[in-house]
């Protein structure tokens, strides 16, 4: 989940969309790449505050999912079904917050990328990404170390998790949902050799259309690392994204929608056995993720220009750090302090502290570290440059 995205600092488009209803007429300067296009000085990017407010949504719906709605979760007899009831049931479907926070990424990583230089992509996710995961990791080290709930932690095992490279080290996860992370960092690879061409209307459209036969071939040959290099699974999510902005920057047309309409029938198509998986139905999973695809395509097409309430920025800032906290620190409260509190207020109280601890990393660990990060790296960016 990731919702490791920030548009903040996206630069201005240099070609404005057209009107939502129109269709696109693209000028040469299209197929130009964003890096050579002129672009009015120091303009930026207008913050889109309905992705913030959509993010910090879907991070809820994953934090309920882990602490109510997994059949696998932390609540002892009787079970989380019969103390929630209702809230369970729906619970049970937030593990398609996941799928939001995908979408969301691919419309806000081509945002984002559009006119910057590789180096300077790279910069952004590193500053964006690592050091509220830093500490998360630690936080999550420490929770092992005082509630063991699964197995003994190693050392190599906190190590490897600070790279954010464990799936690719063969080494167990400290919190299961730093899945995510991994896919995400496979689409930001991926995009990232498009990035270094130089991003254009016409490459982001190959490789949509490059991306989704990749995605349907590879599961072929049976070969699971080429599976999950090319994140083949959840794939059409990001594709989606991707159009969908497209669509916001240089107004809609057939194809794009037709990229769109693609990505999200493969979607519902492989949806059907993850809900199988985790045994929830598919129809009310499939009507969930047609949501967050129209939603999308509402923002795409500047329906939520009304949204302009500050404190939604501020929610949204919470989304990467409750993301990252939560499962691990959730479940191990739950587990310690169940037996002296009402399962309401263990959860109220628990969720509350989860914001407010979210907020805590935010303000001061991630945005001073970042900010830090962010100078160091652009300086020794500068000095490969002229370094010759």
């Amino acid at each position: 989940m990731t919702q490791a995205t920030d548009e903040r600092d996206a630069p201005a488009p240099t070609i404005e969309p057209t009107r939502s209803g129109e269709q696109a007429t693209l000028p040469r300067q299209a197929d130009v790449p964003a890096s050579t296009a002129p672009s009015p000085s120091g303009a930026r990017h207008p913050r889109l505050l309905v992705l913030d407010g959509l993010r910090l949504g879907a991070a809820v719906m994953v934090v309920a999912y882990h602490l109510v709605g997994d059949k696998l979760g932390a609540w002892r007899d009787p079970a989380a079904a019969s103390i929630f009831g209702p809230l369970h049931s729906a619970s049970a479907y937030g593990f398609l917050g996941v799928q939001l926070f995908f979408i969301i990424s691919g419309f806000v990583i081509c945002m984002s990328a559009w006119g910057r230089s590789v180096g300077d992509f790279f910069v952004s996710r590193v500053v964006r990404l690592y050091p509220a995961y830093w500490f998360a990791v630690l936080v999550s080290a420490g929770v092992l170390v005082a509630v063991p709930m699964t197995r003994e932690l190693q050392a190599r095992d906190v190590l490897a998790n600070l790279t954010m490279m464990q799936d690719f080290l063969n080494v167990p996860r400290l919190d299961m949902s730093y899945w995510t992370l991994t896919v995400e960092m496979i689409f930001y690879l991926l995009f990232a050799v498009l990035v270094a061409r130089g991003l254009s209307y016409r490459r982001v459209v190959a490789f949509c259309a490059l991306w989704t036969v990749a995605s349907l071939v590879v599961p072929k040959f049976g070969n699971q690392w080429l599976i999950e290099v090319t994140a083949a699974s959840y794939s059409s999510y990001f594709i989606a994204g991707v159009a969908l902005y497209l669509i916001h920057r240089f107004g809609q047309n057939l194809l794009l929608w037709s990229i769109v309409g693609l990505s999200w029938l493969i979607s519902l198509t492989r949806l059907l056995g993850l809900a199988k998986a985790r045994d929830v139905s598919f129809a009310p999973s499939a009507v969930i993720v047609t949501v967050f695809f129209l939603v999308m395509a509402a923002v795409a097409l500047n329906r939520f220009g009304w949204v302009r309430w500050p404190w939604v920025a501020t929610a949204g800032a919470l989304t990467y750090p409750l993301y990252l906290v939560h499962q691990t620190v959730g479940v191990a409260v739950i587990k310690e302090t169940q037996t002296h509190l009402s399962p309401w207020l263990l959860l109220g109280a628990l969720f509350g502290s989860l914001l407010v601890a979210a907020w805590l990393i935010h303000r001061f660990i991630e945005r001073p570290v970042a900010r830090w990060m962010k100078r160091q790296l652009n300086r020794s960016l500068h000095q490969v440059r002229e370094v010759s």
